[in-house]
């Protein structure tokens, strides 16, 4: 199977309603289906986004080592670029101060941001925050006489409710598709760090990338993210993210221009019938928790290894993917509402989400060739927590030595010189195998390639 985050693509659209099950409009004495009184309120709040960026092309990393430059008497060697274009869909949001939400790997790593109105004009937009770890965005353009599209309730979809899913290539117009929500809280995928989405038949095409998945009211209920294309094509298996997860985040990224995650304290598992059996539970459905760090925001809420958690701030709670994604979207220092089972009693317990700790440090503190990052440890409000092992790099400045090597903010260093490194003083031993060259092995993404500094 193989799962498909829109890229850019350009090619004829069309405007195709499903019409099993649709409102019906009396025309010349017969009914027909349409969705066309919606449509005409809704599509001018989706817009099309285009960008410009500049990609650096990969040189022969020994063309970027001093010393062999030095050995050779090449010239300093410069980075060469190339002009990358991406294109894209979003929704209007708020109509007075002109903010778009839209998918992260809409307008990642862009230099301009062109924004295309259903009126025709075009308007330069400004990025306000993007959280690629949920793949959500905000800009903001200086445009007047906007239509901003109302959000739903994401949490009163059911399964079989009609949707449809409206996107905006560019220069040629919307397209509009209709299906039924298939499935609700879909995760695991590997698309993105947090997972909760709306899984939808309504055809979502190339270029719809956070462009509006709408109820029959024309309300937002998520933003088009991703498909299922075994085969390239799309095949009736697409995916949002929730309208109240997009909320959350855009309320972050409005106010701070990043998302500011916060973290409980706590490690569970997801509770199954053996575990609920050994625990004496009436029910399989919920988080175990196995641990909770002594002074944490859990422990000092009064949270005890065994307790299940069944729901938090009104919304049950099933597996960990849901625990997770419930605290990933708040911000430090929001409280929570806990529902949790102990001993057989319900518990209500308010907690605290508490800003996650994290050791910085300069690369080149340690060595010379790590000259230009700064390193830290992966927290628990990481994706990545408990499943990869090794130091993030928190930033990269650019120009510097170690960007120019390669390395760029959110890769992981997993060993250095083929020892696996964890943490500062693991780093600064393998560190001390060598006098000069540095070997370290990358997790970026999906991907894991070596680096020679």
């Amino acid at each position: 199977m193989k799962i498909m985050v829109f890229l850019p693509w350009i090619g004829l659209l069309f405007i195709s309603v499903a019409q099993a099950g649709l409102p019906a409009n009396d025309s010349q004495g017969q009914p027909l289906p349409t969705l066309a009184p919606m449509l005409e309120k809704v599509t001018p709040a989706v817009v099309n986004i285009s960008t410009q960026s500049h990609v650096e092309e990969r040189d022969n990393p020994l063309l970027k080592d001093p010393f062999f430059r030095r050995f050779f008497g090449l010239p300093e060697s410069k980075p060469r670029q190339r002009r990358g274009q991406s294109l894209g869909s979003g929704v209007i949001i708020d109509a007075d101060n002109g903010y778009v939400l839209t998918n992260n790997h809409v307008i990642a790593k862009a230099q301009e941001i062109s924004v295309h109105l259903r009126d025709g004009r075009i308007v330069e937009a400004e990025l306000v925050g993007a959280d690629p770890e949920a793949d959500v965005a905000v800009i903001q353009i200086p445009a007047k006489g906007l239509e901003a599209l109302k959000l739903a309730n994401s949490d009163e979809l059911q399964v079989g409710d009609f949707v449809v899913a409206i996107g905006n290539p560019f220069g040629l117009g919307q397209t509009v598709t209709s299906g039924i929500v298939s499935a609700l809280g879909r995760s695991g995928l590997g698309i993105e760090g947090y997972e909760d989405f709306i899984q939808t038949d309504a055809s979502i095409n190339p270029g719809n990338s956070g462009g509006a998945l709408v109820n029959l009211r024309g309300e937002l209920v998520g933003i088009n993210t991703a498909i299922v294309a075994p085969g390239g094509g799309n095949v009736g298996i697409g995916f949002a993210i929730p309208s109240n997860m997009a909320r959350e985040l855009m309320g972050q990224l409005v106010a701070y221009g990043e998302i500011r995650r916060g973290r409980l304290g706590v490690s569970g598992q997801t509770l199954n019938p053996e575990l609920a059996k050994a625990f004496r539970l009436k029910f399989s459905k919920g988080v175990l928790i196995s641990s909770v760090e002594p002074g944490a925001s859990a422990d000092l809420a009064g949270m005890k290894v065994g307790d299940v958690v069944v729901g938090i701030n009104g919304r049950a709670v099933e597996d960990t993917a849901d625990l997770r994604n419930a605290i990933g979207v708040l911000r430090a220092g929001a409280e929570i509402n806990l529902k949790v089972v102990r001993a057989g009693k319900n518990l209500n317990i308010i907690a605290k989400i508490e800003a996650p700790a994290q050791e910085k440090f300069e690369g080149r503190q340690l060595h010379q060739r790590l000259e230009g990052m700064v390193l830290g440890s992966i927290t628990e409000d990481s994706p990545l927590y408990g499943n990869v092992t090794g130091l993030v790099l928190l930033e990269v400045k650019p120009g510097s030595y170690t960007w120019r090597a390669g390395l760029r903010k959110g890769d992981i260093i997993t060993s250095v010189n083929r020892e696996e490194v964890n943490d500062r003083d693991e780093l600064e031993k393998a560190l001390k195998l060598t006098r000069q060259n540095v070997l370290l092995n990358i997790r970026r993404g999906n991907r894991a390639l070596f680096v020679l500094l």
